[in-house]
């Protein structure tokens, strides 16, 4: 697996006139999707309210996670930066769409700063993480710094933390993360 890969998942549903069920993680079909990362932790968030934005966060080494993110309840706009220095496509993101309705998870690698913006209210995400939190290498990149082209209409500011709007921006982080091969790419798993 290339170290830049960001990939979407999309696994499948198996519905009927129940409705669905579909299996969100299988370490061995994962793996053959490049996913090859042991989680230890899993995380849920809910915002309440549509436009709330939540990042851009990481954990620095030696405590960094990869992540793989998906949408329960609701829409979300997830972004994804490369924040490894001397990386050709430093600073350069991606994003996605993520809903209860299209299923889709979003893998993000270590070295990579992640966030994301609710498109609606009473939105639920889930996260498997590869280390625990860890308070001392809690970090991350002011959410307005990184170019992203948030969804957001022309008038509306996202609600985001305290701690997330003291974030510094991207311009002015030395980055403790390092390149070792592979620019960031998205890549769609079907």
């Amino acid at each position: 697996m290339s170290p830049g890969t960001v990939r979407i998942i999309s696994p499948v549903r198996h519905g009927d006139a129940r409705g669905w069920l579909s299996e969100v993680w299988v370490e061995e079909r994962w793996r053959d999707y490049g996913v090859d990362c042991r989680f230890v932790q899993d995380n849920h968030s809910y915002s309440a309210a549509q436009f709330t934005l939540r990042g851009l966060h990481f954990q620095t080494p030696d405590r960094a996670q990869a992540k793989l993110v998906r949408c329960v309840r609701g829409r979300i706009f997830d972004a994804v930066v490369d924040v490894r220095a001397g990386s050709p496509t430093f600073g350069q993101w991606v994003g996605a769409e993520l809903s209860a309705d299209n299923g889709k998870q979003l893998f993000v690698p270590e070295g990579f700063a992640h966030g994301f913006l609710t498109l609606e209210p009473d939105c639920e995400v889930l996260y498997k993480v590869s280390d625990t939190f860890a308070p001392a290498h809690d970090a991350g990149v002011r959410w307005d710094s990184a170019g992203i082209a948030w969804p957001l209409p022309p008038d509306v500011m996202p609600t985001v933390s305290d701690k997330d709007a003291r974030l510094p921006v991207l311009a002015d982080f030395d980055s403790p993360f390092t390149y070792g091969g592979g620019p960031l790419t998205l890549v769609q798993q079907d």
